[in-house]
């Protein structure tokens, strides 16, 4: 089956544990939940890759596209790569130089860093803020936060940056220098990217995209090791400070000469937390502002396609040190390219209906705002925003842990009140926390039992044998002539809740009947030694006595049928 390549985040199922933490992490809820497995609604989901970054299983990952790229370079056609700032905090700086020989290796024709398109980028920009001075700018060069604007804050895509991503910008420039033919592979730290190709408005620019963890298994797969690639230029060096679009702040310091952090007219912001109470401060409302997001928690040097371990903050400041070691300042300004694209709003799915909504907290028993914990267990901020992702088909109902565990007490309460069985509950000190109807029927006993000790009821050796670690389940039958009755008496403990549970099963029925075929076998054995007998005397004076032998023949067995009979009576 032909792979959907608008797609990017899939679900492993062998590994999705049911845990909701995708739903908690997930800044869309983008997340659907059924049959158990937490699967990635494309409709809805930025391609952020934040489920991939944090689940604990695994279970969450991107498109894998190696063989794309090898099919592009065993095509023939002259391919180049565009290689994303962040690689300075990836890779070690031994490595810096050796990797364009690397790339060289797979058959890569043209090797240069995507920092040429931010530069790019960085300039339209510029120009665009001092067009429109008085206006709200938010720059677009994350494809996350375009999605995240363009589907969940549509009200606001006026406020984009109507330019293309330095990826975009990148492969432009590219096939403006070196024709429209040639491919253009990208290899960054982002998901979000692979998304950002798929654009109908981009297509055609980029014609695959990798992440680093992608890179580094074609370099294994195709035996190529950088400590044995010689150190090597890029056929292209970027200009001013683009090298820092990866990390907060560097796009505004590309863009905006002389910009510091406390330039109030200057935000950069990174994580969905930061991005969203950002959008919230602008809002529609036209301001001299200049918003520069980024979807991941400290930026591109912390995006789900590192595939490395390592500290964002190292991160950062190789990249930093990168590019403030190598910062080109521009001789001959690279020629002008249109960027411009356009934004436009799309919506992921529509509203749930308030009536839907208050039916599915009603069914929940949470129609009173009083009985809406809020407490995020599900994955959701609320429960009203649970109950919507239900309206919705995002979730169900089974997802509230408060409400499930209600449901598993009452059942479990169901089953206590109507057990044919006697059960008691004791806690810590053998005193009675709760007993049922049919162990106060057994033992005589009303409500005023709870809170006495089991030994004003029954023998609490059992109890305490359990209690003392003797035994994990202690049993016995007995007789409580008090009662007249025979239990069969088991304890358990509950450790987690420090009590002990006893199960009380009335057997005085089943010990009757035991003794009543006690007494048919021996009365039978009785009366067979008796005809036994009667025989022998029948043999002597068989004759005399046939008749006499026939009747107390016929009486014994009629005897032996009645004492079976009774006996089946008494087994129904």
């Amino acid at each position: 089956m032909e792979q959907d390549i608008r797609q990017v985040i899939f679900t492993n199922a062998a590994r999705c544990r049911d845990c909701y933490r995708c739903v908690r992490v997930c800044p869309v809820k983008a997340i659907k939940v059924a049959g158990n497995q937490a699967r990635v609604d494309d409709d809805s989901c930025i391609a952020c890759g934040t489920c991939v970054r944090e689940c604990p299983q695994g279970a969450k990952t991107y498109r894998r596209d190696i063989t794309a790229a090898l099919d592009i370079l065993a095509s023939g056609a002259v391919v180049a790569v565009s290689l994303a700032p962040a690689f300075a905090g990836i890779f070690a700086e031994w490595e810096y130089a050796r990797l364009p020989s690397a790339l060289r290796r797979l058959g890569c024709r043209y090797v240069a860093e995507t920092a040429v398109g931010a530069y790019l980028v960085a300039r339209a920009t510029a120009a665009a803020v001092k067009a429109g001075a008085a206006r709200t700018h938010v720059c677009t060069a994350c494809p996350a936060v375009v999605s995240y604007v363009e589907k969940y804050r549509p009200e606001l895509a006026a406020s984009l940056v109507p330019l293309v991503s330095p990826m975009a910008a990148h492969a432009r420039h590219i096939k403006a220098r070196l024709g429209a033919a040639v491919k253009v592979i990208f290899i960054g730290p982002c998901a979000a990217k692979k998304a950002e190709a798929g654009r109908s408005e981009l297509k055609g620019l980029v014609d695959c995209v990798l992440t680093f963890e992608e890179l580094d298994q074609l370099f294994r797969e195709r035996g190529i090791g950088l400590d044995t690639c010689e150190e090597s230029a890029f056929d292209e060096e970027p200009f001013g400070r683009a090298r820092l679009f990866p990390v907060e702040g560097g796009a505004a310091a590309t863009a905006l000469a002389g910009t510091d952090a406390l330039d109030d007219q200057v935000l950069f912001v990174s994580g969905f937390e930061e991005i969203r109470e950002c959008l919230q401060l602008v809002n529609g409302k036209e301001r001299p502002l200049v918003v520069e997001p980024l979807m991941c928690p400290h930026g591109c040097v912390n995006g789900p396609g590192i595939g490395r371990e390592g500290n964002p903050f190292e991160r950062r400041a190789k990249v930093i040190g990168y590019a403030a070691a190598r910062r080109t300042v521009p001789g001959t300004e690279p020629p002008e390219l249109d960027l411009r694209t356009n934004f436009k709003p799309r919506a992921a799915s529509a509203p749930a209906s308030e009536e839907r909504i208050r039916a599915v907290l009603d069914k929940a028993g949470k129609a009173l705002k009083e009985n809406q914990l809020d407490c995020g267990a599900c994955g959701y901020a609320s429960c009203r925003d649970q109950a919507a992702a239900v309206v919705r088909g995002m979730a169900s109902g089974e997802m509230c842990i408060p409400h499930m565990r209600r449901l598993a007490e009452q059942r479990s309460d169901r089953i206590m009140e109507t057990s044919p069985n006697g059960i008691v509950v004791l806690g810590q000190n053998l005193h009675i926390l709760n007993f049922n109807p049919a162990f106060g029927v057994l033992f005589q006993a009303g409500p005023s039992l709870v809170g006495q000790h089991i030994s004003r009821v029954v023998d609490p050796d059992l109890f305490e044998r359990v209690a003392s670690g003797q035994a994990e389940v202690a049993e016995a039958v007995r007789d409580h002539a008090r009662r007249g009755v025979r239990v069969r008496e088991i304890v358990y403990a509950l450790p987690a809740e420090q009590q002990y549970v006893g199960l009380f099963i009335n057997i005085s029925s089943g010990a009757e009947n035991a003794e009543r075929l006690r007494q048919v076998k021996d009365e039978t054995v009785l009366q067979a030694r008796e005809l036994h007998a009667h025989q022998i005397e029948m043999a002597r004076n068989f004759a005399n006595f046939l008749g006499e032998y026939t009747a107390k023949g016929e009486l014994l067995v009629n005897k032996l049928l009645e004492a079976v009979k009774d006996k089946d009576q008494g087994k129904g």
